[in-house]
C-alpha cells in the first residue's frame, strides 16, 4: 500500500492519550524519514496543554523538532481521512473505520520520565517507524 487512490499520499496517523510524546516522536521521525508521498498527523484522545519537555529535548538531540506547536484533539475526521492509524496506549476510545488500517504499538509512556528512559522510548518508536516505512514501500529521500 504504497499510496491511495489518485496518487494522493498515505495518511498516517499517530494517536495516544496526551499527545505530548509517543505520538508527536512518532510523527516527527516519519515526516523526516519520508518525503510528500506520506502526510503525517498526530493527535490524542485527551491531549495535555503542552508537549512534554523531554520530548522536545530527545527530538533536537537527533535535529527534528515536533510537526505540530501542541497536542491535537483526536476527531473522527482525522481517523476517517487516515490511511493508516497507529494508537499508542489510547486503547477503545480511537473510533474505527472500515478500509484504515490500524496497529496499536506497545510504547511506553515518556510522561515524567527521565531524558535517558525517554531516549530509550524514542529509538524504540524509530524501530517501529522503519519497520512501518518497509510495510509501506516507501523509500526514505536521499539525503545528501
Amino acid at each position: 500500500m504504497t499510496q491511495n487512490s489518485h496518487n494522493q499520499p498515505v495518511t498516517v496517523m499517530f494517536a495516544c492519550r496526551k499527545n505530548a510524546g509517543r505520538s508527536q516522536i512518532a510523527a516527527a521521525l516519519l515526516a523526516a524519514k519520508t518525503d510528500d508521498r506520506v502526510r503525517v498527523l498526530s493527535a490524542g484522545t485527551t491531549p495535555a496543554n503542552e508537549l512534554h519537555p523531554q520530548t522536545y529535548e530527545t527530538l533536537a538531540e537527533i535535529g527534528l523538532e515536533p510537526l505540530g506547536g501542541s497536542p491535537t484533539q483526536l476527531t473522527v475526521d482525522n481517523v476517517s481521512e487516515s490511511d493508516w492509524v497507529i494508537t499508542m496506549g489510547c486503547g477503545e476510545t480511537c473510533p474505527i473505520f472500515p478500509g484504515t488500517h490500524y496497529e496499536d504499538w506497545d510504547v511506553a509512556d515518556p510522561a515524567n520520565q527521565p531524558t535517558d528512559v525517554v531516549r530509550q522510548i524514542r529509538e524504540d518508536i524509530a524501530q517501529r517507524v522503519d519497520q512501518l516505512i518497509e510495510r509501506l514501500d516507501i523509500s526514505t529521500p536521499d539525503r545528501h
